[in-house]
């Protein structure tokens, strides 16, 4: 049986759906996955021996550039003459629903009760309900195993082995790492200023916890943050920029990932890495919370249906409450 998955972005919700490709593969040895997705996000499947192959679009460039559409259009069909039995839309937007329309003659997805573009389930031949504020994890793990007539418990994806692999990543992490201090990545970015946790109260964590912390970035702004955040405690480096299949090398290495609610910090989930996530106008219900990974979450109330951008809650927790977590999950480390 050949199956393509058709998950775009973005890398948390990438993450979180890939946890379902073991347990489809030990379900059904001989099934053939290939994965759609936007070509930058492309590294974290890279390597995982439960796709078959990784193919690449790049619709996000159409944004900017609308000249291009006719050579997306011709690159995605031409996906179509792998011959596809079934073709799940795992993220249920109208450009990933068409996508899976012009690749394969067998759809499933969510219904329009179960997506936040409701359109999208009219390209679906098979429909899966699902509430939409329910686990993030659980929802990618059912649209994915559900069509095939799996089903994923709970047990089996706290059991989950890791499932995010790298290699010849950058050699210059290694520079970075100590032997005599557990390494503690910081995640300091998102795409919303609101979901940032300030990056005084980052330093304030790193002093309290005496440890080898290692903050990476992804933009200029957030080198600059960075760099500052460096200036005020020895205890912190500011890595190289990393590409994907590096930060997954970096990650897999680290004792302890602290990080906001974004892709960089749920690939240490991925990973079986103890983590922190820092929740503020966005749902726990995103993530896992298991006895290595755990949450922080500001007072605000969230409406999973209608974020708000505006909610900066995530400014006002205590850091004194991240750093006890810490303490908690370090001790579980042995250097």
């Amino acid at each position: 049986m050949k199956v393509a998955i058709v998950k775009l972005s973005a890398l948390g919700d990438i993450v979180h759906a890939m946890v379902a490709l073991q347990f489809i593969k030990a379900r059904y040895p001989e099934i053939r996955i290939d994965w759609i997705v936007e070509q930058r996000f492309a590294d974290v499947l890279k390597h995982n021996p439960d796709i078959d192959n990784i193919l690449t679009v790049n619709l996000k460039a159409l944004k900017t550039n609308k000249s291009g559409i006719f050579a997306q259009l011709k690159e995605i069909h031409s996906y179509a003459s792998n011959n596809y039995d079934l073709v799940i839309d795992a993220q249920g937007l109208i450009k990933s629903a068409a996508t899976a329309k012009l690749v394969g003659k067998r759809i499933a997805g969510f219904d329009a009760d179960s997506i936040r573009e409701k359109a999208a389930s009219w390209f679906y031949d098979i429909k899966v309900a699902c509430a939409y504020d329910a686990n993030t994890i659980d929802r990618n793990a059912l649209i994915l195993s559900s069509p095939l007539g799996i089903d994923i418990t709970t047990e089996q994806i706290l059991g989950k082995k890791p499932f995010l692999f790298f290699n010849n990543e950058d050699p210059r992490l290694y520079d970075y790492l100590s032997k005599d201090r557990n390494n503690i990545v910081l995640v300091i970015g998102s795409t919303w200023d609101s979901r940032n946790y300030p990056a005084a109260k980052f330093v304030k964590i790193a002093e309290a916890l005496q440890q080898n912390c290692l903050v990476i970035w992804g933009s200029d702004k957030e080198k600059v943050t960075a760099e500052w955040m460096a200036t005020q405690s020895d205890l912190i480096k500011v890595t190289p920029k990393l590409d994907l299949n590096s930060l997954k090398a970096l990650i897999a290495k680290a004792d302890l990932l602290i990080g906001n609610d974004t892709g960089p910090t749920h690939m240490a989930w991925g990973l079986n890495r103890p983590s922190i996530t820092i929740f503020g106008p966005t749902p726990v219900s995103r993530v896992y919370q298991t006895a290595i990974n755990k949450v922080v979450k500001s007072a605000s109330i969230v409406n999973p249906y209608k974020l708000n951008k505006q909610d900066y809650s995530i400014k006002d927790i205590d850091e004194r409450e991240i750093i006890e977590q810490a303490k908690f999950l370090l001790a579980l480390c042995v250097i």
